[in-house]
């Protein structure tokens, strides 16, 4: 009986490089291909030729890189890197409407193995099967064909890089102009086209990044509390609620048309609907909210080696802790009592690596019986995190249906989709409620506030985008606008003489933002500094 043996495929080593350069530079940047046609447009015999010159650019491009590749042996390496990468990077952008560049990283590095599993579906499994891990196996499966003379090879990779670039001169003499032209007016077009989209955005995270770790920079140095609203006998409580993807259009709170904060329109809470955040990701917007920084000057090396807002509450006396269930707290409380909750690990609240906002409450009460003066609690929630919107509620919160229960966003109805992110909604409603009403139960000489701000909005498939993470520039309202309101005891507002009608005139009147959130929860919670800016603090001009 004769074994059955396997061959592997047998090829010249040009025509392999030819053949993998174009599978990279014309199947692997097909989303960049469909976006540049649209922008061009192409609506003349002159646009179709610029447009049909981009696959023969990016294909001598390619051929040039793995051509010098394969003279030091590594061409199956890049071809792999490249081909992982393009297969990957074009399954997100085609499906999400993402955009690869250094914020994209940086969320990449922070998602949690949860979140991560969250996006693996069976269709990017498919995609990334058969696009990327196939033609892998491929590229080191095919065997050399033995030249007879290796000046032959040489001479051939020779005439190869000659076209290539010749073709490339050709194209640049050509349409120069109309090149300098889209790309100058869409700057964001070459995010789209792999493998430079990834290795760039990863170079510029390296870039960003590689000076965290110098020394602290010390902030706030001459912190203290304030003793006119800290008298003899009293204490002051106060919560922060650090929200996750709530988008502030979906707050019945701001007029939105479906009820999503039925128990806080009774908390006779100040909401804010002008707000806007940071960044449109948890790894640029929690930074620099408690930076100090404002947006437009925020320096995001020097935040994450400089103190920031919850280290000058410190220094000024006030116990702070951090309760997280958002995957981290990205340096915003590396200096302060901090907890995982999601490593308690309750059955009651949490399954497969993730916690309902709930399990934030655990032991909460205790902690504050223990507190000796003034004390900030800050609880990060994961609030309306995607793509598995459908996690973050306990059933009962299942109220506007159908829902979209999977993970595969993009194959559900608008409807579906909107109806299972609203229900996250009713859940923050719950969940800040909650805060406020533990609030109000405690004792008489402990003068409570909260205040809640979400980090970023989120796009659910409106003109083909999802999720968040867009350039800031160029990212929809949806993913910038985010829900801002406060909460003062009536002992807070007689204390401290804060007239609640100014306030909730300048809410309907005036636009904020998470610049706010810096100078306002030091005027809540009584801290001086020369690093409180009057003009800035939201409550400011409310004080009597």
């Amino acid at each position: 009986m004769r074994m059955f043996t396997f061959r592997r495929p047998v090829m010249s080593r040009v025509p392999y490089l030819i053949a993998f350069s174009l599978y990279i530079a014309l199947f692997l940047n097909l989303i960049f291909y469909r976006q540049a046609y649209a922008l061009l447009p192409v609506n003349s015999l002159w646009t179709l030729a610029v447009f049909l010159s981009m696959p023969v650019v990016a294909f001598c491009v390619m051929n040039i890189l793995i051509t010098l590749a394969s003279f030091v042996w590594l061409e199956r390496v890049l071809i792999s890197l490249f081909i992982l990468l393009g297969a990957t990077t074009q399954y997100f952008i085609w499906t999400y409407g993402v955009i690869i560049d250094r914020s994209m990283i940086a969320n990449t590095l922070d998602t949690t193995p949860a979140e991560s599993f969250a996006l693996m579906t069976p269709q990017l499994l498919l995609v990334i099967g058969l696009s990327g891990l196939f033609m892998v196996a491929a590229a080191w499966g095919i065997k050399f064909k033995k030249s007879p003379s290796r000046w032959r090879t040489l001479a051939m990779k020779g005439i190869s890089l000659f076209v290539s670039v010749a073709l490339l001169l050709l194209i640049a003499l050509c349409f120069y102009k109309d090149y300098a032209a889209l790309f100058r007016n869409n700057k964001e077009l070459v995010k789209s086209l792999s493998p430079s989209n990834s290795i760039s955005a990863v170079w510029s995270y390296y870039v960003h990044h590689k000076m965290d770790n110098l020394p602290l920079v010390r902030f706030g140095e001459d912190a203290k509390r304030d003793p006119a609203m800290h008298p003899a006998g009293s204490k002051h409580l106060t919560i922060l609620v650090v929200g996750e993807t709530s988008r502030g259009e979906n707050f019945s709170l701001s007029g939105y048309s479906r009820k999503t904060n039925p128990r806080l329109e009774k908390d006779n809470v100040v909401y804010f609907p002008h707000t806007t955040s940071c960044g449109t990701a948890t790894a640029i917007s929690v930074p620099c909210m408690f930076s100090g920084m404002p947006r437009k000057n925020y320096d995001e090396q020097l935040a994450h080696h400089r103190e920031g807002l919850l280290d000058i509450v410190q220094r000024a006396g006030i116990q702070v802790l951090w309760n997280e269930n958002d995957g981290g707290c990205k340096g915003a409380c590396d200096r302060v009592p901090h907890q995982d909750m999601t490593k308690l690990n309750l059955k009651d609240y949490c399954i497969e690596g993730e916690c309902h906002d709930e399990i934030l409450f655990h032991d909460i009460q205790k902690y504050i019986d223990t507190l000796h003066g003034d004390g900030l609690i800050v609880l990060h929630t994961i609030g309306s995190h995607g793509p598995t919107y459908y996690h973050r509620y306990p059933p009962q919160f299942r109220q506007f249906v159908p829902t979209c229960d999977t993970n595969a966003i993009q194959t559900c109805s608008q409807e579906q989709l909107i109806n299972t992110y609203d229900n996250t909604l009713l859940y923050v409603d719950y969940i800040v409620d909650k805060a406020i009403k533990l609030l109000a139960s405690q004792p008489d000489n402990v003068t409570t506030s909260l205040l809640y701000l979400s980090d970023h909005g989120e796009s659910l498939g409106e003109n083909g985008v999802y999720l968040h993470g867009l350039p800031y520039a160029i990212a929809p309202d949806a993913q910038k606008h985010v829900p801002l309101l406060i909460w003062l005891s009536p002992q807070y507002q007689k204390q401290h003489a804060v007239n609640y009608t100014c306030l909730q005139k300048r809410a309907q009147t005036e636009a904020f933002s998470q610049d706010n959130l810096f100078p306002t929860m030091l005027g809540i919670l009584g801290v001086q500094t020369q690093e409180y800016h009057r003009a800035d603090d939201i409550l400011a001009p409310c004080k009597e």
